[in-house]
């Protein structure tokens, strides 16, 4: 596969999750850009507004194994990873695998799951691996993780801890439609938008070299010290008390060279970091509390930062 190639395929995913997620374009980019980046994904929003569907188009797409997990005080770690059962008449244990074995995994308002079960989708999430009685046992490759969560309701709900939102490559948020789209949904009937009418118009195998060429994809070293002083910066703002990690620096200059394969490039352009800076960082930041106070966001101090810092010049070849 080739550059050309990579950004054909991506076209007609973007091209088929429109059939049923409408006006909603440049979510699906930043999907796009997760699952060529290989990183997991945090969506943020109130519900109804359509993220399991979002999702659901995805994996249908690129012919993918989908499962959707409800989260609630009750889940237990082995409700997502799967259990060993003896089997008498064989006199060993067999692995049931739960529903985490599958390449896309929508983590339905994961904040509802108590810590000893986050600790498990963190292990998934950053080892892509599950320990069920001792025994590792991989995940499907490739492997995603879309968690939801909603930003109104707190009740019953436990904080995410920051270790695991900063395995979270983008946390994004979808918003309303705009009045032609809500319209349309209205007008239209609900079996002409579902995502089981989707037929796959791209592989696992394509999504598999797709990310092998997005690696290779290359940074000059003036936009890597860009994308660093970004970074550094982040740590040193007056506002910020805690700022974001290496790992953060690794998923952003990841993300960047996927948005830059998704655009047909080879490389990647200071506009890129610009785009892609708030969705991958915002969520890694924690602002102190005067700050916060005073309405400031984590945005807010990005923003700040990319207007101050100089950008290079002559990055494109």
């Amino acid at each position: 596969m080739d550059t050309q190639t990579a950004v054909q395929a991506a076209n007609r995913i973007r091209s088929n999750m429109e059939a049923c997620i409408y006006g909603k374009r440049d979510v699906i980019d930043w999907l796009l850009i997760a699952l060529v980046a290989g990183g997991h994904v945090l969506i943020e929003d109130v519900p109804g507004t359509g993220k399991t569907l979002l999702v659901k188009s995805l994996a249908r797409s690129i012919g993918g194994a989908y499962h959707r997990i409800q989260c609630n005080p009750d889940l237990l770690p082995t409700d997502i990873t799967g259990v060993s059962i003896y089997h008498p008449k064989e006199e060993q244990f067999r692995f049931r695998p739960g529903p985490i074995m599958a390449n896309l995994v929508l983590v339905d308002e994961i904040n509802r799951a108590t810590t000893k079960t986050q600790s498990a989708l963190l292990e998934a999430m950053e080892e892509r691996h599950v320990t069920v009685d001792g025994e590792s046992h991989p995940l499907p490759v490739p492997f995603m993780l879309f968690a939801t969560q909603n930003p109104i309701e707190f009740e019953g709900t436990y904080s995410l801890p920051e270790a695991q939102l900063d395995r979270f490559l983008l946390k994004i948020s979808l918003g309303y439609p705009d009045e032609a789209s809500e319209k349309r949904l209205v007008l239209e009937p609900a079996a002409e938008r579902s995502a089981d009418a989707l037929e796959p118009v791209a592989s696992l195998d394509d999504v598999i070299r797709m990310q092998e060429l997005a690696s290779q994809v290359h940074i000059e070293d003036d936009v890597a010290d860009y994308l660093l002083r970004l970074i550094r910066e982040s740590r040193t703002h007056p506002a910020v008390l805690l700022g974001a990690s290496p790992r953060a620096a690794v998923a952003l200059s990841a993300a960047v060279r996927a948005r830059a394969l998704l655009a047909g490039r080879n490389y990647v352009i200071p506009d890129d970091v610009k785009a892609l800076a708030p969705l991958v960082l915002g969520h890694r930041m924690h602002l102190r509390a005067e700050a916060r106070m005073n309405g400031l966001t984590p945005r807010a101090v990005l923003d700040e930062l990319m207007h101050r810092l100089p950008v290079p010049v002559g990055s494109e070849r």
